[in-house]
């Protein structure tokens, strides 16, 4: 029988990188969140082969104090959480304090920073995790991190790694969807030496769209922005002639952070129905506000997922806000006159309850009496 003993730190460390740093894109968003949350108006990242070469990633925030930059490499340490009861009420993008220690601990890192208001600078290399002496460098005010030959000492994770190309894509489609989430943030983004993404950083979510996903997708949006009790819904979805292919550019956040949802993507969806071809799905950037203590993000290791206090009025929020919009917006141009009545807004719910489409098409369209539809709430505009 196996003896139970306690793994070797180093070990240990490499276990938990293997949670948090999946591929260089993982890298990236990690570094890039620590950026933002550090007050930053720009940030520019680079990267080389895919990532696999080179990471570096520039901003203009707060910076690091000299003395806490070994300390900002170890594992659970973090300046955005103090308390228990600070994990209740998460407004940071960060707050586990595992990135650094975990992507030092797979790489060679080097940092630089400098405070703001400081005249002087400081600078650390990192190699598997053990760090070498902080030394004092010239530096703007802001943070620089670079990291290199990423997994060079888990060969075993190496070997999993896909082509430069789709490790390339990967980042590029994180660099998107963090520009559209923060528009006030100018984002550079730069692949082998080639400029792919530049946002304005002007705080218009049109600008960072249209930077972020090109003219042709911004042309066919729709605005929407509605709010009820302390949850709003602001940002675009596209006209339902513009339904595409697939849900790859439905793209949603929660208090400025990128999640995936099966709720919104539902809700929005549902605002949709029978104004959209069959197989065809609509496609958005909307943001979703609601106070912290509302929504629990530490529920995944990559934090792209999160559960809801009240999912009904979340879903209801994001529903009424689209279908209200799409209203607004009037039939698509050029549609061709119903030849029958449509069913009101408040039975569409009713209609999934009561038939299937078998029995839709056999009974003619009249479908059994349903209970008695819930007011439509109040939503303001």
């Amino acid at each position: 029988m196996p003896h139970i003993q306690q793994l070797d730190s180093h070990v240990a460390d490499l276990i938990a990188a293997g949670e948090v740093v999946e591929r260089p894109a993982s890298v990236v968003k990690e570094l890039v969140e620590n950026a933002v949350d550090a007050g930053s108006s720009a940030v520019v990242v680079e990267i080389r082969r895919g990532g696999m070469g080179m990471i570096r990633v520039t901003d203009n925030g707060c910076g690091i104090a000299p003395e806490e930059l070994p300390t900002a490499f170890l594992r659970h340490a973090t300046s955005k959480l103090r308390t228990e009861e600070d994990l209740g009420k998460i407004g940071t993008l960060g707050f586990r304090g595992e990135a650094l220690a975990a992507i030092s601990a797979v790489s060679r890192v080097d940092i630089l920073t400098r405070q703001t208001g400081t005249t002087e600078g400081a600078a650390l290399h990192l190699e598997g995790g053990v760090p070498g002496a902080v030394e004092p460098a010239g530096a703007p005010e802001g943070t620089t991190i670079t990291v290199r030959d990423l997994f060079y000492n888990t060969p075993a994770r190496l070997k999993f790694m896909r082509k430069d190309s789709a490790e390339t894509a990967a980042v590029n489609g994180l660099m998107q969807h963090l520009a559209l989430s923060h528009p006030d943030i100018s984002f550079k983004f730069i692949k082998d030496g080639v400029e792919a993404l530049l946002t304005p950083g002007d705080g218009k979510l049109d600008s960072a769209v249209y930077a972020a996903l090109g003219r042709d997708f911004a042309r066919g949006l729709v605005p929407v922005s509605g709010s009820g009790g302390d949850i709003t819904v602001s940002g675009f979805v596209t006209a339902p002639l513009m339904g595409r292919g697939s849900r790859s550019m439905q793209v949603f956040f929660v208090n400025g952070r990128f999640i995936k949802s099966q709720l919104l993507t539902a809700a929005l969806e549902e605002g949709y129905r029978n104004q959209i071809m069959k197989g065809k799905f609509p496609g958005c950037v909307l943001a979703v506000t609601l106070p912290v203590t509302a929504v629990d993000v530490n529920v995944h290791p990559a934090k792209t997922q999160v559960k809801f206090a009240r999912e009904h009025d979340v879903f209801d929020a994001v529903y009424h806000t689209v279908l209200d919009a799409l209203d607004k917006a009037g039939a698509p141009a050029g549609a061709a006159p119903a030849q029958e009545t449509p069913l009101p807004a408040a039975s569409r719910q009713d209609f999934s309850q009561t038939m299937d489409a078998k029995t839709f098409r056999q009974g003619g369209g009249k479908p059994a009496a349903p209970p008695a539809a819930p007011a439509r709430p109040a939503w303001s505009l």
